[in-house]
């Protein structure tokens, strides 16, 4: 290969339409983030890779991405990241991809055909899919104004490559654009469309997430693994003791006693976890005999599962736990703990239920509350 190639990540996305309270890019998609699979498919044509993280977030990009990366702090908007990421670009670097984090499955293979029309003379390349809905341009009141021809248009994706010069030129604007053809486009040069991946959609809410996990996990062979556990604590004698529930703190109910915080959800589907995986119990990896788990909380010991899962080399499909007991309720609060405990397991789909057993037994008498969790989980064949 003659010509050099950088390749540009902006990954300022807050991840908020996908629950997170971390940057998009470090969401976790089986087993790794966003930026990772980003990083790891544009690699192989790159010659300097520079990724744009969030301002606070450059130590944790860096760590986890290498130093073989560039990790510069990104701006306010996509566009100010790419030009922020433009003075880190090496002279002998002839073209510049620039990529979206979000598009994090974006094959190597589409990158290779930007590249391959650049050095066969065109300018700026972008890769798009034919349009299948019909599209209606509309005025402020939402009255339709005109209806383009659909053959005509594209969705445009990443990653979109450049002549060196002429995307440092475009960049020169003060336009604030969503995606570097659209400076080229203003400076009257052509833009040349090849064809797109459907694989290379924007990973934006938590179904796009899911429907991302599926694509990697359709493309090799798969072993499928389920997983039972269940836990049980009595309700402590202890007024003072806080019951912690589903990753939740629930004010005004007396907790459970236990050598961790007692949260009988979470250290059921810890137990269905590591069920499915072969990796022994919850007593077996996070022992009582271990100081460092006294008082640890349900969200801690999810947050560890998952890592010793994800190591293992297996990919959460869903989870679902079903809480039984007389209190708290959970109906008010089932989507706020389903949310809680999936950020927990790297935004994995988690399902939760309660029921109560009409009084019979321990958990109907109200001297405790129990749970029962199931996993599904997938591995690809080696």
């Amino acid at each position: 290969m003659t010509d050099l190639v950088a390749v540009i990540i902006p990954a300022g996305g807050s991840g908020e339409r996908l629950g997170a309270k971390i940057p998009k890019a470090l969401v976790q998609l089986a087993g790794r983030s966003l930026i990772e699979h980003a990083v790891a498919n544009m690699a192989p044509i790159a010659n300097q890779l520079i990724v744009a993280a969030p301002s606070g977030f450059e130590d944790e990009f860096q760590r986890i991405l290498g130093s073989e990366v560039t990790v510069v702090t990104g701006g306010s908007t996509r566009t100010q990241s790419v030009k922020l990421a433009l003075a880190h670009v090496r002279k002998e670097n002839d073209y510049i991809l620039v990529h979206d984090a979000a598009r994090a499955l974006a094959s190597t293979d589409l990158a290779m055909r930007i590249l391959d029309s650049l050095r066969a003379g065109e300018r700026a390349v972008i890769p798009g899919l034919a349009v299948t809905d019909t599209i209606k341009r509309v005025d402020g009141d939402n009255y339709v104004t005109k209806t383009p021809t659909r053959s005509r248009l594209r969705a445009i994706q990443t990653p979109q490559g450049f002549t060196r010069k002429l995307l440092i030129k475009a960049h020169s604007s003060q336009d604030d654009v969503t995606d570097d053809a659209g400076l080229v486009e203003d400076r009257g040069v052509e833009v040349k469309v090849i064809t797109g991946e459907e694989r290379a959609f924007k990973v934006t809410t938590m179904s796009d997430l899911v429907a991302a996990e599926r694509a990697l996990i359709s493309e090799v062979n798969s072993e499928m693994r389920v997983g039972i556990g269940t836990d049980t604590h009595a309700f402590s004698s202890n007024a003072a003791r806080s019951l912690w529930l589903a990753g939740l703190f629930w004010p005004n109910e007396v907790g459970v006693d236990g050598h961790s915080d007692g949260d009988v959800a979470a250290h059921a589907i810890c137990d269905a976890l590591f069920s499915a995986a072969g990796l022994g119990d919850l007593g077996s990896n996070f022992g009582t005999s271990d100081p460092k788990y006294a008082g640890a909380s349900g969200l801690q010991l999810l947050a560890e599962c998952f890592e010793r899962v994800s190591a293992a080399g297996y990919v959460i499909n869903n989870v679902s736990v079903q809480i039984v007991g007389n209190r708290p309720k959970i109906g008010p609060r089932r989507a706020e703990a389903a949310h809680v405990l999936s950020m927990a397991l790297g935004a994995a789909p988690v399902s939760v239920s309660a029921t109560t057993t009409d009084g019979l037994g321990f958990t109907g008498e109200g001297r405790g509350i129990s749970a029962i969790a199931t996993a599904l989980l997938l591995r690809s064949a080696r």
